[in-house]
């Protein structure tokens, strides 16, 4: 093809200008692949540390304290949700630890471990002892045992919500990364929990389930709502819950996109400024082949190939600057508590070389059309 060979002649005689508009459009991509996914994995990351590991939908009775009957119907309402990966039965109850002069509240969630576990990874998080809930056994947080100066196998000492006194046996201490969680929440067997409360076998304080994104805990939570066997108790969900939360991401969100987007019209002005120098520079050049009788059309497509050249070789190199720049970032964080590692996104990293491709022969838009208007009479008279 004549404009393509053209094309790539002109950049070859060119070799540095066409370096530095590569190595822009490189710098551009790989900035825009780093940061989108460095925004990408750190919502991850605070999701996950906020909400990924406690219920994000919770059915429970509208009476604040009043037991919910977990009935087949209820258990085949969330069975019945493709979004709902995992739906525990719990009991929850407040006591105070009491030693000596020493009192603390305590939150205690009764239910099984495996099935605790799906929600809450306690047997992945302990720091301390056993992750086991036997009869008479409890898991209490970290900043709670280091507080009191508890360990596993000693005893916690307990005022129930009925006045009596009870003691349990601390299997293990966990460790939820949350001082909040660490120094009030405790775990026990349900079926200490449901005598506590006074429950039957089928009664509990509320359904805690997740679901598998958990943007969609809305449409989970409304779907679960129009059930006929959720009729008359109470649903909610952790969006209405931490709206605080969700602003900040959205503001992650859209800070990201605005400074993608500038570095994205910053590329596009290079390249096209610089395409259009070219152009001046190449006015002899298009003049003479106008008048052997090259098309308007042809000429305008010498710089679209540059373009397209350009964009994609400058796309590809920052695509592996981008990856390098997160392999870094990874690498750096990898013993820091304070850093998370980057996922790089497959669809955002192929997005941003078409965009990028894109980007560049836009901006050819503007050389293109001054060689059309070239007239090859007045180019060659003017020497």
């Amino acid at each position: 093809m004549l404009s393509f060979s053209i094309a790539t002649r002109f950049l070859r005689k060119s070799p540095m200008q066409s370096i530095l508009i590569a190595a822009g459009i490189a710098i551009g991509i790989g900035v825009q692949v780093f940061l989108g996914s460095l925004i990408t994995s750190l919502q991850t990351s605070l999701v996950d540390q906020t909400i990924g590991h406690s219920p994000q939908v919770i059915v429970q009775s509208a009476t604040d304290g009043q037991a919910v009957t977990v009935t087949p119907a209820l258990k085949q309402a969330f069975a019945s949700q493709s979004q709902v990966t995992t739906a525990v039965p719990t009991r929850v109850f407040s006591a105070i630890y009491r030693k000596g002069k020493v009192s603390a509240p305590l939150q205690f969630t009764g239910g099984d471990l495996a099935q605790l576990d799906t929600i809450y990874d306690i047997s992945g998080r302990m720091s301390a002892g056993t992750a086991r809930l036997g009869s008479g056994d409890v898991l209490v947080g970290k900043d709670f045992a280091a507080k009191n100066g508890l360990k596993p196998g000693g005893t916690l000492p307990l005022v129930l919500p009925s006045g009596k006194a009870a003691s349990l046996t601390i299997a293990g201490v966990f460790d939820f990364g949350s001082a909040a969680a660490n120094s009030a929440t405790a775990f026990v067997d349900g079926s200490y929990a449901a005598g506590v409360l006074g429950y039957g076998g089928d009664q509990y304080s509320a359904v805690d389930a997740q679901v598998s994104n958990v943007f969609d805990s809305k449409t989970v939570a409304a779907q679960l709502a129009a059930d006929p066997a959720v009729k008359g108790l109470r649903v909610t969900e952790w969006q209405a819950q931490n709206n605080d939360l969700l602003s900040a991401l959205k503001s992650q969100s859209s800070s990201s996109y605005m400074i993608q987007f500038f570095v994205l019209i910053a590329v596009a002005l290079g390249i096209a400024s610089t395409l259009a120098i070219s152009a001046v520079q190449k006015t002899r050049q298009i003049g003479i082949l106008k008048a052997m009788g090259m098309k308007d059309r042809q000429t305008g497509r010498i710089f679209l190939w540059q373009a397209v050249i350009l964009g994609v070789s400058g796309a590809a190199v920052g695509v592996v600057l981008g990856l390098s720049l997160i392999a870094a970032f990874t690498f750096a964080g990898r013993n820091s508590a304070a850093l998370f590692p980057i996922h790089p996104q497959v669809a955002f990293i192929v997005v941003s070389f078409v965009v990028g491709v894109l980007v560049a022969m836009l901006s050819s838009l503007i050389p293109s059309r001054r060689t059309t208007k070239l007239d090859p009479i007045e180019v060659i008279q003017g020497g």
